[in-house]
């Protein structure tokens, strides 16, 4: 029986990048599993793109991959690629939202008072938002343009390690526990191991600023530092993790959550494998010469980086509270990334470390 005693639940994906394709390869399973729970096909958002000649769509739903996001990963045949967002929403009772960060608001404003007053929402999303001049969570801007509750998912995950089967975790961040336990269902494999926790704020914003240090660690690694710096780096960034945490979403903040994989192992995994780190690698091995957009177009083909644009989010609210001097790293990675410092200034700056906090 789906939670509400009736119908079984409609899952919707909103987004069908790299990691929303992974993600579409396990919830595609995970819906058959639980019999009269969840209806079994997935509407997947896909912004329409020709790819080969053939619409991405039509390859979607003919080939069942992704050949530009996720080639080499099939899909179940239950995930139905769809280019519009309003028909992909229409009915959904469970929406998923795995897109990035600076096309949410875009996204989203089509279904404005389309979707179920009954649906909930959880966000795949890494990354901070603004409305009003004001930095805000990306799932507070969900529940507000569509007028649902939004809980999130984040953690130790390069997308195409999750797509091939490879043994990791993930949170998911849910005030509501009987969502909780729907949401875990949905997305809990042997695989793909999921825990739920309450403090939604913590476990989103460690999604976020975890790229922000692994745009650090990517410098040290391309001015040929080693391991030890490396190290002290994801030690420092963790740091500063937790300090804006207990600085600005102090209600419900729960430092445990830092053990949990969307805090210190996605931390880890993003600042050795994932895109942020390769690409500021790159950018500070050919000492700047090329921009960090220039590197994302030719490296990524069509993903994002998202640490540089949170770190420029992070500065201005900083900046606001006058807390720059607290949180260094941070400021660095934002200062190096627009040009205005070299990238050989980072350790410096990291050797004066504020001496007023217990961390």
């Amino acid at each position: 029986m789906s939670s509400n005693g009736s119908t079984p639940l409609k899952v919707a994906l909103i987004g069908s990048g790299n990691w929303g394709s992974a993600i579409a390869s396990i919830i595609g399973y995970n819906v058959k599993k639980y019999d009269g729970l969840f209806d079994p096909t997935i509407k997947m958002y896909v912004y329409e793109e020709i790819v080969d000649g053939q619409k991405l769509t039509e390859i979607i739903n003919t080939k069942h991959e992704n050949v530009k996001y996720l080639p080499g990963i099939k899909f179940p045949e239950n995930i139905v690629a769809v280019p519009d967002v309003v028909d992909t929403s229409a009915d959904a009772d469970i929406l998923i939202f795995v897109l990035p960060h600076s096309f949410v608001p875009a996204t989203c404003k089509p279904i404005i008072g389309k979707v179920k007053s009954t649906a909930y929402g959880i966000s795949l999303i890494k990354g901070f938002g603004e409305k009003d001049g004001k930095f805000v969570l990306m799932s507070q801007i969900i529940q507000e343009l569509l007028g649902i509750p939004c809980s999130v998912l984040m953690g130790a995950n390069l997308a195409n390690e999750v797509a091939r089967g490879d043994f990791c975790e993930s949170t998911i961040g849910c005030k509501d526990v009987e969502q909780g336990q729907v949401l875990k269902k949905l997305f809990h494999t042997e695989n793909f191991m999921i825990t739920v926790v309450r403090d939604v704020c913590t476990v989103e914003i460690c999604g976020a600023l975890k790229n922000i240090v692994a745009c650090a660690a990517g410098f040290v690694e391309g001015i040929g530092l080693g391991d030890n710096t490396k190290a002290a780096v994801i030690r420092l960034g963790l740091k500063e993790m937790i300090r804006f945490c207990r600085t600005f979403y102090s209600d419900g903040f729960n430092e445990t959550t830092f053990f949990e994989s969307c805090g210190v192992a996605d931390l880890v995994t993003t600042c050795y494998g994932g895109r942020n780190r390769k690409v500021s690698l790159e950018f500070a091995k050919h000492g700047g010469k090329k921009t960090l957009e220039e590197l994302e177009k030719e490296m990524l083909n069509g993903q994002k980086l998202q640490g540089p644009q949170t770190a420029a989010e992070v500065y201005v609210l900083l900046s606001e509270k006058k807390k720059l001097e607290q949180f260094p790293l941070f400021v660095a990675v934002h200062l190096i990334a627009t040009g205005k410092i070299p990238v050989n200034e980072l350790i410096p700056r990291l050797r004066i470390q504020p001496q007023d906090s217990p961390l």
